[in-house]
């Protein structure tokens, strides 16, 4: 049996990243055949080094012109995962690979969704807010931020006393608690 393969689009750090190289590693049935980014500092590059898995990088333009789709196509993914990664996915994309990009949203959708909606301007907007819990979204890639299909959230309770940065602290052990198992079992 074929392995499915498993692309990860990544603009930062890359701990999601990381959590999802390390699962899938020495994976029966699924791999990580290749990691993307905008960004040519991205810390995620290191992870996937050190999993040795090739990297390839690409501008705004690049994406938006068909480059990226080339790539995906020749590596024959089977799911693209967005793991911070904090450009839109183009119609074409999202179209050549329908219900086949995952991305993770730092909050409860449909709340504290949508453009400029990523990172700590998330968990500020949920501060402010005065919620009282806060969370992570997995879904599906549309051509909409944000409003793809939801197939997984989990919770986690806040304090009025956490700060932004707290929240972020408790919403990523979730991320890295349920991303990759929810990608295994959507392979």
């Amino acid at each position: 049996m074929k392995k499915k393969r498993i692309i990860i689009l990544a603009s930062g750090g890359g701990s999601n990243a990381a959590k999802i190289l390390q699962h899938f590693q020495n994976h029966a049935k699924a791999e990580v055949v290749m990691v993307g980014s905008n960004r040519k500092a991205a810390g995620v590059q290191e992870h996937a080094h050190s999993h040795q898995v090739p990297m390839f990088f690409f501008n705004r333009e690049e994406l938006n012109e068909g480059k990226v789709l080339s790539v995906l196509q020749k590596m024959e993914a089977d799911l693209i995962v967005l793991a911070g990664f904090l450009l839109k996915v183009p119609e074409e994309l999202v179209a050549a690979f329908p219900n086949a990009i995952l991305n993770i949203h730092p909050a409860l959708l449909p709340k504290y969704g949508g453009k400029g909606m990523y990172g700590m301007n998330v968990h500020k907007a949920v501060k402010e807010a005065g919620e009282t819990e806060s969370g992570i979204t997995i879904h599906y890639v549309n051509q909409h931020y944000d409003e793809g299909q939801i197939l997984f959230q989990a919770k986690t309770s806040l304090e009025e006393s956490d700060t932004p940065e707290i929240i972020a602290k408790k919403v990523l052990a979730l991320e890295h608690l349920h991303f990759a198992p929810l990608i295994e079992s959507i392979l």
